[in-house]
C-alpha cells in the first residue's frame, strides 16, 4: 500500500541534502528553493565528492563503543561491559529486558548527522545515484561516483535489515511536496535490493584503483565483493533462514548463493594481492598498502583535526592514562582459545593444561588479544613492561580481571592517549572486513554445502597464521568431524580471532545461538595471598625497579606463592535472551516517522514478520 504523505520523514531527509550542500562553496552550487538542488552540482567533481565524503562519515562503520546510542548492538558475552552498561545489560539479560526504545540504530534524532537517522544517509545515496548520470562529468567519473554511492547504500541497509529484519525501502529522492511513502518492505526485498546495489558497485568499480595517501578508506570491487558475501552469508544463515520454522521452510539453495559469493570474493581478493600478515597482533597496527589483510575500512588520524577516535582511552589501564572502561574480556571468551594445538581444554591435546596458569601452551592469539595478571603488554614504548592486575596494587589501585591489548598502540605515550579537542588518540584505522573474514565466510559456506573437507583447510590457513601447531590432530580440525561439529568450530574460531571487532554479538544472533548462551559471564580477580607479600612484590630493588618484574608467573610455585584468583560472576543473574532479540523493535523515534509503518512480531503486539 502506498499513498500520498507530506510531514513525514523523507521531507528531512530533502532538507537535510540542501543543508549539508549550502556547506559547500558558492560556485559549487547555489540552492534557489527547497524543492530541489541546483542540477549545476553534477557537473562539479569537487561538489559531488563533498557530498561522498559526507556520505563516507555517516554511512562506514567505526569502533565499537565510538556511538554511545549504538552500544546495544555489540552486547554479548564478550566483554565485561555488556554486563554494566545500562542497554547492553538488558540485550543479554543479565540485568533487566530490552524494551522497544532500546535499539535506536535507525534514528535517535530527526536529523542527519552521525548516528541520527539512517534514512538522511540513504537520502545521499539516492539523490546521487539517480542525478549523476544527468550531468556532464567524463563517464569513468561518474561511474567511479555512482559506484561508490551504490556500495554505501547497500551497507546502510544491510546494517539496518540485520538489526530489524524488513525495513521501508526507498530508493529514489523523495519531493518534500508530493512525497511517496509505503511501509516496511520484506527481509527478501531488502536483501535482493542490497545484493542488486553490490553488483552495480562491483561492475562501476571494476579496474578502479586509489591512492593510499588521500583516497584511503574507499570503496572498490573487492571491498563490494566481500560486502556481498557478508550480506548472502546473513541471508542464508538461520537468522533469517531458521531450520525449525514451519511458517518459513529451511531454503538449502540460500547456501549455494552464500557460497558462490564468498568464493568469488575470495578469488578476486586474492588475485589483488590480499593475504593474512604474518603476525596477528599487528592487524591493527599496520595500515595501507602494508596492510595486505584490510579490505573496507575507516581512516581515522591523530593529527588531522575531527579525524580521530577516542578507542585508546577506552582499553588502556589508569596508570597508562585510559580507564578501561570497555574493551574487558570476560572469563567466557578466555575459556574459548584452545590449546596451542588447536584442540579445546580438556579434549586431549598435546599440551598440558594447567587451571592455574591457564595462559601457558594456549591459542597465541590469548597472549596477543589479552593482558592477564603479570603478562608482558608493552605500551608508552616500554618494551619490557608487564601488566599487574591483582588488587590494590600500587600503580593500578582498582584493576580489571583482564585488559584488552587489541587497538592500542605500543608507542603511543600516556599523555598522548585522551582524544581531545579533536585532536590525539591513536589514529589507528577501523578495519570493518579483512580478508580474514572472507576466508571464515566461505569456510562457513563451505560447510553448510557439504564441502567439509575445503571448510577445514580454509580455517587451518587461520590457525597456521596465528602460531597453532599441527599437534597430532591437523590443528585440532580433525575434531570436527562433521557439519553440525564443525558448525560449533567455526562461531568459536570467529569468536577468538575477531574478538572486539563487534562481531560476536551478531554471529550469535546470526547463527541463532544468542537465547541459547547460558550460565554467567564471569571474570577473574586477583590478589595477593597477604599484605607481606604485597609489599614484598612493591619494593624496589637496587637496579631501581619493582621485585615483581623478576617474578616468573609462568612457574607454578612462584606464581602460587605471591598470588591467588578467584572467579566474580558479572551481572545480576546468568545470560536471559528471549527469541524475540533475533530482529529488534523499531524504536518510537522512528515508528512516528509514518502511520504505515508496523512494529515487529514479538514487541508491543506488532505484526510485521520480519521474515516474510
Amino acid at each position: 500500500m502506498k499513498f500520498k504523505y507530506k510531514n513525514t520523514l523523507a521531507i528531512g531527509m530533502l532538507a537535510m541534502l540542501m543543508a549539508s550542500f549550502s556547506g559547500c562553496k558558492k560556485d559549487f552550487f547555489d540552492v534557489k528553493d527547497r524543492n530541489g538542488i541546483d542540477s549545476r552540482i553534477w557537473d562539479n567533481e569537487g561538489a559531488i565528492q563533498f557530498l561522498l565524503n559526507d556520505t563516507y562519515d555517516v554511512v562506514m562503520p567505526d569502533f565499537p563503543y565510538e556511538l554511545a546510542a549504538n552500544n546495544v548492538i555489540y552486547a554479548s558475552d564478550e566483554d565485561r561491559f555488556s554486563s554494566s552498561e545500562s542497554i547492553m545489560r538488558k540485550a543479554i539479560g543479565v540485568n533487566g529486558t530490552l524494551t522497544s526504545n532500546d535499539v535506536k540504530f535507525i534514528a535517535t534524532k530527526y536529523q542527519g548527522t552521525k548516528g541520527d537517522n539512517r534514512y538522511f544517509d540513504i537520502a545521499r545515496c539516492n539523490v546521487a545515484i539517480k542525478e549523476i548520470p544527468g550531468g556532464n562529468l567524463a563517464q569513468d567519473s561518474k561511474n567511479k561516483l555512482r559506484g561508490q554511492f551504490f556500495a554505501l547504500r547497500a551497507l546502510s541497509y544491510f546494517e539496518l535489515t540485520r538489526l530489524y529484519g524488513g525495513v521501508p525501502l526507498v530508493l529514489t529522492p523523495q519531493n518534500p511536496d508530493n512525497v511517496e511513502l509505503s511501509g516496511r518492505a520484506s527481509a527478501s526485498a531488502c536483501f535482493k535490493s542490497i545484493v542488486s546495489d553490490l553488483d552495480s558497485a562491483m561492475v562501476l568499480l571494476n579496474n578502479v584503483t586509489w591512492n593510499d595517501g588521500n583516497e584511503r578508506g574507499k570503496f572498490t570491487r573487492k571491498a563490494a565483493a566481500a560486502l556481498k558475501g557478508r550480506v548472502l552469508l546473513y541471508w542464508a544463515s538461520p537468522q533469517f533462514n531458521p531450520l525449525d520454522n514451519p511458517s518459513h521452510p529451511f531454503d538449502q539453495s540460500r547456501w549455494t548463493t552464500a557460497y558462490q559469493a564468498c568464493k568469488e570474493a575470495y578469488d578476486i581478493c586474492k588475485a589483488s594481492g590480499n593475504s593474512l600478515l604474518p603476525n596477528y597482533g599487528d592487524i591493527f597496527l599496520k595500515e595501507g598498502t602494508s596492510n595486505t589483510e584490510a579490505i573496507i575500512v575507516r581512516s581515522y588520524s591523530n593529527k588531522v583535526e575531527k579525524r580521530g577516535q577516542n578507542v585508546e582511552a577506552k582499553a588502556r589501564p589508569t596508570e597508562e592514562g585510559g580507564g578501561a572502561s570497555a574493551f574487558i574480556p570476560t572469563l567466557n571468551l578466555v575459556n574459548t582459545y584452545t590449546m596451542k594445538d588447536g584442540v579445546p581444554v580438556g579434549q586431549g591435546s598435546s599440551f598440558t593444561y594447567d587451571p592455574v596458569l591457564f595462559w601457558v601452551n594456549r591459542d597465541p592469539r590469548l597472549d596477543a588479544t589479552i593482558a592477564y595478571n603479570g603478562s608482558s603488554w608493552k605500551l608508552s614504548g616500554a618494551s619490557s613492561r608487564r601488566q599487574w592486575n591483582y588488587i590494590s596494587n600500587i600503580t593500578e589501585p582498582s584493576p580489571q580481571g583482564f585488559y584488552m591489548k587489541r587497538f592500542c598502540d605500543p608507542e603511543l605515550a600516556k599523555g598522548a592517549v585522551a582524544y581531545a579537542n579533536d585532536f590525539g588518540g591513536n589514529g589507528l584505522d577501523w578495519i570493518e572486513l579483512r580478508y580474514a573474514e572472507v576466508i571464515m565466510n566461505l569456510a562457513e559456506c563451505a560447510n553448510e554445502i557439504g564441502n567439509l573437507t575445503e571448510a577445514q583447510n580454509l580455517v587451518k590457513e587461520i590457525r597456521i597464521r596465528a602460531g597453532i601447531q599441527a599437534g597430532t590432530k591437523n590443528y585440532g580440525l580433525d575434531l570436527a568431524s562433521s557439519k553440525f561439529l564443525m558448525r560449533d568450530l567455526i562461531l568459536k574460531e570467529r569468536m577468538v580471532e575477531f574478538a572486539f571487532e563487534g562481531k560476536r554479538a551478531y554471529d550469535l544472533r546470526r547463527t541463532r545461538n544468542y537465547h541459547l548462551l547460558q550460565g554467567t559471564m564471569q571474570t577473574i580477580q586477583w590478589e595477593t595471598k597477604s599484605a607481606a607479600l604485597k609489599t614484598e612484590l612493591e619494593a624496589v630493588t637496587a637496579n631501581g625497579t619493582r621485585f615483581r618484574e623478576g617474578v616468573n608467573i609462568n612457574d607454578k610455585t612462584s606464581f602460587e606463592k605471591y598470588f591467588k584468583t578467584s572467579i566474580l560472576n558479572q551481572g545480576v543473574t546468568g545470560f536471559s535472551i528471549p527469541d524475540t532479540y533475533y530482529f529488534y523493535a523499531l524504536p518510537s523515534t522512528f515508528m512516528n516517522s509514518s502511520p504505515l509503518l508496523e512494529q515487529t512480531i514479538g514487541w508491543d503486539g506488532g505484526t510485521f514478520d520480519p521474515l516474510k
